[in-house]
């Protein structure tokens, strides 16, 4: 580390009735990784759509300096000018165009005549994404690759333009592990070669591993700086929510009820690939009040799983028992009159409707019982948004403030709220926090047990294995579409999951054979 390579100055900003950000600053030195933490609604975005040009120099107070001269910002364009280069939370691909059109987008190379030279195209593309030791089929259309995949196209893309500082916004929220270390490489290799990187993350483990410094946000402020020897963890996570909260504690064991619902060697066609299955032969059970941990890397099938018992896939063969009936769950209505409701793993595109109120969003699932004649009775369905609202305890000024202006948290408390609405027997979870901050964590984790307390069975996909361990009352885990393993919550840790994950000769036990 060395000279300052990037300078905030008291910079605010200010929205109608609300002040984002309160006299902010901070210094990025060159070769340096510097990590933003905070709550949901801290500050951390807003400060960056400062410097990657999407709040444009005007519209707020202060300075920002690139190498010790005064910028101002006003597009993506000028940022990247600047050498700042941001790798955004939220995926901005191009779903039919290929995987090297997307790396280079803004960037395609041309000839002399003005036409665009599709050889040097994937050649740089290629190279982009081998800095990331990644292997693609480089004509592949993004619409066909998962998440993870389209995740690592996007940071290529941000490489192309050679970025002397690097904005990592939720880098990993959609990586598999592996390729989670592999970024983190590329990260102290980037160091090495002088390249800042401010990082920001939900996953505090990370930031603890990457960081050289880290900066701590609350309500618009910086309230805490901690060098890389000074980091302690509980101190970090009570600046970030003012207070110290509360150790996360699995339950002790429970007696449960019986099986509410079975599933019986379920098989789901690949959508895009003929004779090929994504789920084969999978069975496993969830009983009253049980939390069952559906755990597997990327790919997997754990998602295709749910959503096939859910109606959104489409299966070839298997049953689905609910209550010792067997049920077609031909469609997500269907499955919800079935007693079944799934929280996505993406909010944004399967979660709640944008252009709706939390009140709206809510009462979703509870239509043709709230209406008479066509007609809302508002009586009614305020007594059930009253009633969820103070339940989850969603933070909001009301049930009629739009649900895109809510943090991830409370996004996702009324998601989970729609559900209870419709008085559910399963509640599938997917990834369940994903890009939700700390201490909203706890909240949901405290939601999940407590609905499981009043008898509700829950099914969890989640790519933290901490996170599954300690949620969850039993395993069972995917590799490949197959059911490799099932396990008590005794008989389990971090290895053992990760090991029926991802070898091919684990015992129910977790042994290797």
């Amino acid at each position: 580390m060395g000279r300052p390579r990037l300078c905030v100055k008291e910079v605010t900003k200010v929205f109608p009735g609300v002040k984002a950000l309160d006299s902010v600053s901070l210094t990025l030195e060159e070769g340096e990784v510097l990590s933003l933490v905070g709550e949901n609604g801290a500050g951390k975005s807003t400060l960056m759509k400062i410097l990657s040009g999407t709040y444009p120099y005007g519209s707020y107070a202060g300075t920002v300096e690139v190498d010790g001269r005064p910028v101002e910002i006003s597009s993506a364009l000028e940022a990247e000018k600047c050498g700042i280069g941001m790798i955004p939370q939220e995926l901005n691909i191009q779903l039919d165009m290929t995987a090297a059109e997307n790396v280079m987008l803004g960037h395609w190379p041309k000839k002399r005549n003005g036409l665009i030279d599709w050889k040097k195209l994937k050649e740089e593309a290629g190279r982009a994404l081998g800095m990331l030791h990644v292997k693609m089929d480089l004509d592949v259309k993004m619409r066909s690759l998962n998440a993870s995949m389209q995740q690592l196209v996007c940071i290529a893309r941000t490489l192309v333009s050679n970025p002397s500082i690097l904005i990592l916004d939720e880098p990993t929220a959609a990586l598999t592990l592996e390729e989670t270390h592999h970024l983190m490489k590329i990260i102290k290799r980037l160091k090495t070669e002088g390249i800042s990187c401010i990082y920001i993350s939900h996953k505090l483990e990370e930031v603890f591993n990457i960081s050289d410094r880290v900066v701590v946000m609350r309500n618009g402020c910086v309230v805490s700086r901690y060098q890389r020897e000074e980091i302690v963890p509980g101190r970090v996570i009570a600046d970030m929510i003012g207070k110290e909260m509360e150790a996360f504690h699995p339950e002790s064991e429970r007696t449960f009820g019986e099986v509410i619902f079975r599933v019986e060697n379920l098989v789901v066609p690949h959508p895009s690939a003929p004779n090929k299955n994504i789920i084969e032969g999978v069975s496993f059970e969830v009983k009253k009040g049980e939390i069952l941990g559906l755990a597997g890397l990327v790919g997997s099938g754990r998602s295709e799983l749910l959503r096939a018992v859910y109606g959104a896939l489409p299966r070839s063969s298997g049953e689905i028992y609910m209550e010792g009936r067997i049920c077609a769950n031909k469609d997500p209505r269907e499955a919800i009159q079935n007693g079944f409701f799934m929280v996505s793993e993406d909010r944004k595109q399967d979660g709640y409707v944008g252009t709706m109120t939390i009140r709206e969003n809510m009462t979703l699932s509870i239509m043709d019982k709230i209406s008479r004649h066509w007609f809302i009775q508002r009586k009614e369905e305020m007594k059930v948004v009253d009633r969820f609202f103070k339940y989850l305890k969603i933070k909001a000024p009301g049930p009629e403030t739009a649900i895109t202006t809510l943090s991830g948290g409370n996004q996702q408390k009324v998601i989970i709220s729609r559900a209870l609405a419709a008085n559910m027997k399963v509640l599938f979870l997917d990834e369940p926090t994903r890009g939700i901050d700390v201490g909203a964590k706890a909240e949901i984790y405290k939601i999940i047990q407590e609905l499981a307390k009043n008898d509700l069975s829950i099914v969890v996909i989640s790519s933290e294995m901490p996170e599954l361990i300690a949620l969850c009352h039993r395993f069972v885990v995917l590799r490949d579409g197959v059911k490799a393993g099932e396990f008590q919550k005794d008989e389990i840790n971090e290895q053992t999951l990760m090991e029926a994950a991802a070898l091919e000769h684990v015992s129910s036990k977790g042994e290797s054979l």
